[in-house]
């Protein structure tokens, strides 16, 4: 009896012991809420989040469970960086260029008017030290990031009428990102940053007079040739846009090293899964607008000159207010005159 009674205790603590250890496992995965500053059903700029987070709990095997969360779900688009910064939120898909009113260098994180195109700015972020200093910056206010996507070429914006001078630009309310808006209010224009679902009903209203926002295939979806029918390009503003998962800091240094690298090996494959499909789809977009009466225009090279001559003013005048922007563009600029010995021998112009 005693016999009997040992071996059902032992069979107990085996069944308890077993119990236990599969509570501490489900325990012991983390769960991440990510909120997202572009709707999840906006071509490549939502879609790439879903895909991210989706990617990242499968890799994991669920061990790193990512959901993501629309706009606004959590907390306001715009919030996000304090969020995380505080601890309260784990982890937003965005881009840097959304946080220039913390510190305006984000903005050469994300897109660069004039500047890299896309595997040019993928070389600066991976093996020219941008992604470490994107980090450095961050690190000061609790975040980590890694850059997870990037597209190449936006257009350069959409207007009710042609453009046939800059001087018409002058006293233009429009819509514009990033340091490409610096640019443009040193040619009189009225620049404001609005939200993609946002736009639409500002141009409706003429709240705004004009707009840019991303590639054809994106803009398309969100039917601004409704109102504005001229659609210009190249776009000089934006010739690569950069995307990162934001992460609280304390959440990313607490993961495992296998938990860090699925992180850095999936956002790799949403960076060139992403670009390659951004690539594949603005071809047939440009035709479909096309066929609703847009009107395509490219920028003449002499409003180009006065562009980039413009912009080279904004690069200086913030680097001389701003230490970190100074540090990054000389950095920046340096990568890209190395660059360019390679670029001129290596492509067809």
């Amino acid at each position: 009896m005693i016999r009997s009674i040992l071996k059902a205790g032992a069979a107990l603590s085996v069944i308890a012991g077993i119990t236990l250890a599969g509570i501490t496992d489900a325990d012991a995965k983390t769960r991440w809420k990510m909120a997202s500053a572009y709707p999840g059903k906006l071509t490549q700029l939502g879609s790439l989040g879903i895909e991210l987070a989706d990617k990242l709990t499968k890799v994991s095997g669920g061990e790193l469970e990512v959901r993501f969360y629309e706009p606004g779900a959590l907390v306001p688009a715009l919030e996000m960086y304090d969020a995380i910064s505080k601890g309260s939120l784990d982890a937003a898909w965005s881009t840097p260029g959304y946080w220039v009113n913390k510190n305006i260098t984000y903005a050469l994180f994300a897109a660069v008017p004039f500047g890299p195109s896309a595997g040019e700015y993928a070389a600066w972020m991976f093996h020219g030290g941008g992604e470490d200093q994107l980090n450095e910056i961050y690190n000061r206010d609790n975040i980590h990031a890694k850059i997870c996507g990037i597209i190449a070429p936006e257009a350069s914006g959409w207007f009710r009428e042609e453009i046939k001078s800059l001087d018409q630009l002058k006293g233009l309310k429009m819509r514009f990102f990033g340091l490409g808006a610096k640019v443009m209010e040193k040619m009189g224009v009225s620049t404001q940053l609005l939200a993609g679902g946002d736009i639409y009903p500002a141009l409706e209203r003429g709240t705004i007079d004009a707009t840019e926002f991303s590639q054809p295939a994106i803009d398309l979806n969100l039917g601004f040739y409704q109102i504005a029918k001229h659609y210009y390009f190249p776009g000089w503003h934006q010739q690569s846009t950069t995307f990162d998962l934001m992460m609280h800091k304390p959440n990313w240094d607490e993961l495992n090293e296998t938990q860090q690298a699925q992180i850095e090996i999936t956002c790799g494959h949403n960076f060139t899964a992403g670009f390659a499909e951004g690539e594949a789809i603005q071809g047939k977009a440009l035709i479909e607008l096309k066929e609703k009466g847009v009107i395509i225009h490219r920028w003449p090279d002499e409003i180009l000159d006065q562009l980039e001559a413009a912009w080279e003013e904004v690069a200086a005048e913030i680097a001389a207010e701003n230490e970190d922007f100074k540090r990054v563009w000389a950095n920046l600029q340096e990568f890209r005159a190395e660059y360019a010995v390679w670029r001129e021998l290596g492509y067809l112009r």
